[in-house]
């Protein structure tokens, strides 16, 4: 099977394929559903080229078109060329219908926004020229075999990580109308993830950071997550769904960090060499354990085996356990490495480094230095920074300390 990672900005896509991806997937500036990553705009298509290598790369055009959006689309033609695009995702048939006739060569994929569900569906899809549909979260492991069974040549994509919507596939209108931004055009403010405190005499609910706006809801006390669903985690279940027919392992999180993208990347592809080389699960557990320390929601199986799980709203906030400190980059002349600090660092810190194929090394012997190779006492975001850690590192390593 193949694992499919998301990434948001050209830094996100070399962790993808660093911690393991077959593929990645990106959004177009102005043609995405997630309109507030960075996404990928100007010359990056340069870059991108660079980072990409032999991997598969696939391009999402999915947002809800209207007329003069699909203007856009035709002006953009010449732009999206330059991208080295295996396949586009979309959910629009008329933005389809376009670029499959502009660009013969690239495949398509139906977007999960499509909410294909069933085998007549998909017959109809790759009818139309569809090579892979990205099944609705909805679907179940019973269905995708259905589906698979009824058309075998059509490649199966479904989520099996990440963040599930409160609304059916997304489609929601939470968002727009509390913070005038709308999911529907790739700009969900996830309103449903935010922590409300529910006033039982008015039967309304009062967001955290808005006080005294009321918003109409039934009995309870105290702030909840009640319109947040949980997180999806199908790691301990790839045999299942192997056998049920799916082609590709999707991760969902184009919005969220290279920690968050590389360990959770990682934790799928060891568990996916464990499968297909019949390797034990002590083999990858410990990589399976570091996906519980990224911040997440309660983890559930979706829809996958029923619906009972999933549609009972989860009862926690974000867990979170520890907190990414940065990235480590080239080496300089003096054989100090590079740092892109996300969070301050301090010297009396214990950090820990995590690799492709390390677990995590832990490390309190290091020294931070500026950009000016002075010794520092701290790191902070946004300034040149160097470090020489006293354990075996390199580039494309992540730093992160415990926050518990």
């Amino acid at each position: 099977m193949e694992l499919l990672a998301p990434a948001g900005n050209l830094e996100k896509l070399y962790y993808a394929y660093a911690y393991g991806a077959d593929a990645a997937y990106i959004g177009l500036s102005n043609f995405s559903l997630r309109a507030r990553a960075e996404n990928f705009h100007e010359d990056q298509w340069r870059s991108i080229a660079e980072v990409k290598g032999d991997k598969k790369l696939f391009g999402a055009v999915n947002i809800y078109f209207h007329n003069g959006d699909l203007t856009k689309l035709a002006d953009s033609y010449e732009y999206i060329e330059q991208y080295p695009l295996d396949a586009f995702i979309v959910s629009d048939l008329g933005a389809a219908a376009m670029l499959k006739e502009r660009f013969p060569s690239v495949a398509l994929h139906l977007s999960t926004q499509a909410n294909c569900l069933n085998a007549a569906a998909a017959k109809v899809y790759h009818a139309m020229g569809f090579s892979r549909v990205v099944l609705g979260r909805e679907t179940s492991l019973d269905e995708i075999k259905a589906i698979k069974d009824a058309v075998p040549e059509l490649e199966i994509e479904a989520f099996v990580h990440g963040a599930m919507c409160i609304a059916y596939s997304g489609r929601c209108f939470l968002s727009r109308y509390l913070s005038d931004r709308s999911a529907n055009q790739g700009d969900c403010a996830h309103s449903c993830r935010w922590d409300y405190r529910v006033h039982s005499l008015d039967l309304a609910l009062e967001e955290k950071q808005r006080p005294g706006e009321y918003f109409p809801i039934y009995e309870g006390d105290g702030f909840t997550s009640i319109l947040s669903s949980k997180d999806l985690c199908m790691i301990d279940h790839l045999r299942a769904l192997r056998d049920a027919g799916v082609d590709s392992l999707k991760i969902e999180g184009r919005m969220k960090s290279i920690y968050y993208n590389a360990i959770t990347t990682r934790a799928y592809r060891k568990a996916l060499e464990a499968l297909e080389k019949d390797l034990p699960v002590s083999s990858w557990q410990g990589y399976k354990e570091e996906l519980f320390k990224v911040s997440r929601r309660e983890y559930s199986t979706g829809f996958f085996f029923g619906k009972e799980d999933i549609e009972a709203s989860t009862q926690k906030s974000y867990v979170r356990q520890y907190m990414f400190l940065g990235s480590i980059g080239d080496p300089d002349q003096d054989g100090l490495l590079h740092l892109d600090v996300k969070n301050q660092i301090l010297d009396t810190d214990t950090i820990e480094f995590i690799g492709p194929d390390i677990l995590f090394i832990e490390d309190t012997g290091f020294t931070l230095y500026d950009g000016d190779r002075q010794i520092i006492h701290k790191a902070d975001h946004g300034k040149p920074c160097f470090i020489k850690p006293s354990v075996p590192v390199h580039k494309g390593f992540i730093l992160r300390k415990s926050i518990v």
